[in-house]
């Protein structure tokens, strides 16, 4: 697990918190019209966002005509501009506002039946929708904990924290002390929040098939569930663009049940993969999900040819 070094940039922190605060009280259907703009421009200008997308998605649907995938490329950065921008409603906007903006819940049996057995939870949040909302609903109707990473720019830790906690979340470090603190939680039959699409650090994972091929995936869950029997469930909020949000709670692939490293970890890209067919636009293509390749590390004296970026 690796912990991400901030910067120090008080004058972009302070334009950026500006920006979060002006628009935690805009309706969300004005932030999915911006969003519509922002999405194509992003698309258009910005090559890496553009190229990372569409190599993703060519992993997702290889069959996919190169028109329709970049129509769903631009649609997928239409998606991550929307999230973006409602960052400052889901972390500072009115909470009631954003309560009643999650118009849907789907399988919340899952998590209710788990506890009622005694069980924690582990919540696989992958980036999909906006996983902000999934947070502050988990957080204000379950103990809720989460591993947090402070942001890029320092000065922004203290908005970021304070938006993820203010339903009651907790947050812990991605370090060994985070993760105690996460078996802790699951021995108290809590819920806890794993983000399942995140690239580890070498030693922190295996390669397991992603959409047909190796990802480097993160072995954190079977030790969690080892050690707690906890059950485990993937929960996402798709965008109901304009109108709000549809909250989904999905039984997870059994063999993220399974002591062996590799078989839970094809089991957690199981899920990510299921979350990601209720709606493909709408997961964070433009995340190097495939950096890592395995002939990397195999030692192989030519590992960079076979990298995709």
């Amino acid at each position: 697990m690796a912990e991400t070094r901030s910067r120090s940039n008080p004058l972009q922190a302070r334009a950026i918190a500006t920006l979060w605060h002006l628009l935690a009280g805009r309706r969300l259907s004005t932030l999915w019209r911006i969003a519509r703009v922002a999405g194509p421009l992003v698309h258009g200008l910005s090559r890496r966002e553009r190229l990372v997308t569409e190599i993703n998605l060519a992993q997702f649907k290889p069959d996919l005509p190169a028109a329709e995938r970049r129509r769903l490329a631009r649609r997928s950065l239409t998606h991550s501009a929307a999230t973006m921008l409602e960052l400052g409603f889901a972390w500072r906007g009115d909470a009631e506002r954003v309560e009643a903006s999650i118009v849907e819940v789907h399988g919340r049996e899952l998590l209710d039946e788990a506890r009622a057995d005694g069980r924690g939870v582990i919540v696989l949040a992958p980036h999909f929708g906006n996983w902000e909302v999934l947070n502050f609903w988990l957080s204000g109707h379950f103990p809720f904990t989460a591993m947090y990473e402070p942001p890029k720019i320092a000065e922004l830790d203290s908005v970021t924290r304070q938006g993820r906690e203010r339903m009651g979340a907790s947050l812990v470090p991605t370090n060994p002390r985070g993760v105690a603190a996460l078996l802790k939680a699951l021995k108290r039959g809590e819920a806890i929040g794993i983000l399942p699409d995140q690239e580890p650090d070498w030693g922190s994972g295996v390669f397991a098939p992603f959409h047909g091929r190796l990802a480097y995936t993160a072995t954190l869950l079977p030790k969690l569930v080892a050690r707690t029997e906890a059950r485990v469930v993937t929960g996402v909020a798709r965008r109901l663009p304009g109108r709000g949000f549809a909250l989904h709670f999905l039984a997870a692939d059994e063999h993220v049940y399974s002591a062996d490293e590799a078989t839970s970890a094809t089991g957690v890209n199981t899920c990510v993969e299921a979350a990601i067919a209720l709606d493909p636009a709408q997961y964070q293509w433009e995340y190097k999900r495939y950096r890592k390749v395995i002939e990397e590390q195999q030692g192989h004296p030519d590992h960079p040819a076979f990298r995709l970026y």
